[in-house]
């Protein structure tokens, strides 16, 4: 029996898949967060794009590893204990802005549906672990989308993306630290993202409209808004749109 439902989170670099994966684990009970950036191959293993180490493609990423420790999280309930440290969990995450009150709002409405229509949906027998990453949904990585229970993808548009992106002192690594090179995001960190997301939005275009029969069929749920939307807005939606994914699924 499965110990652990997995909420694949997924969405553009810096759109705030690491941010919010946290906001929810605040909220919801019995859950775990586990990062795909742990999941990372060693730097002199990544492959090249534009002349640049590219850290933005299924090649930099220990796959088979990921798809394993899930397979162990979905029949433990746990998080692998084989010497996995989190890397991700020591790069800092910027602020929220979600207010406190917002939070403690969604809390009561969680507590509420785990005591109604949700209850025994989550518990200590059975998890909500979120993976949170770059690239979960994506034909390279189709073992991982297919691992994965509930999808939800973020969005947010090239120009936030980059803003967001150049703000970061950088990233903990295997091997120390990694800085964004000049032009990173328009060279190597966005071109692989549209090559991985495009034929889920129209014309390819991965900042204009969502082509809704593609992501109903993989069964991903996309964030309204179009990458435009505070925190706190695509965290209230996460909220009821989890709630009521777990509810159906319960059934």
């Amino acid at each position: 029996m499965s110990r652990a439902t997995i909420l694949g989170l997924s969405g553009p670099s810096s759109s705030g898949k690491t941010t919010l994966a946290r906001l929810l684990r605040s909220i919801f009970p019995h859950t775990l967060v586990l990062h795909e950036d742990d999941f990372y191959r060693p730097e002199a293993a990544l492959p090249f794009r534009a002349g640049l180490r590219d850290w933005d493609c299924a090649a930099a990423l220990d796959v088979p590893a990921l798809v394993a420790a899930l397979g162990v999280v979905r029949a433990t309930g746990r998080l692998p204990d084989d010497g996995l440290v989190s890397k991700e969990d020591r790069n800092a995450v910027g602020e929220h802005g979600v207010p406190r009150g917002t939070i403690d709002g969604l809390k009561d409405v969680v507590g509420a549906w785990g005591r109604g229509a949700g209850a025994g949906v989550l518990s200590e027998a059975r998890k909500l672990v979120i993976l949170d990453g770059f690239l979960l949904f994506g034909e390279s990585v189709r073992e991982v989308r297919e691992a994965i229970d509930v999808k939800m993808l973020l969005r947010v548009k090239f120009a936030g993306a980059k803003e967001r992106r150049e703000k970061r002192s950088g990233y903990v690594t295997l091997e120390g630290f990694w800085e964004d090179p000049p032009g990173y995001v328009e060279k190597v960190v966005w071109p692989g993202y549209v090559e991985e997301h495009g034929f889920m939005f129209e014309d390819g275009d991965v900042d204009g409209t969502v082509n809704d029969e593609v992501v109903e069929s993989l069964g991903i749920q996309v964030c309204p808004g179009g990458g435009e939307w505070p925190m706190a807005k695509v965290l209230e939606w996460s909220v009821d749109s989890v709630m009521k994914t777990l509810s159906v699924n319960a059934k």
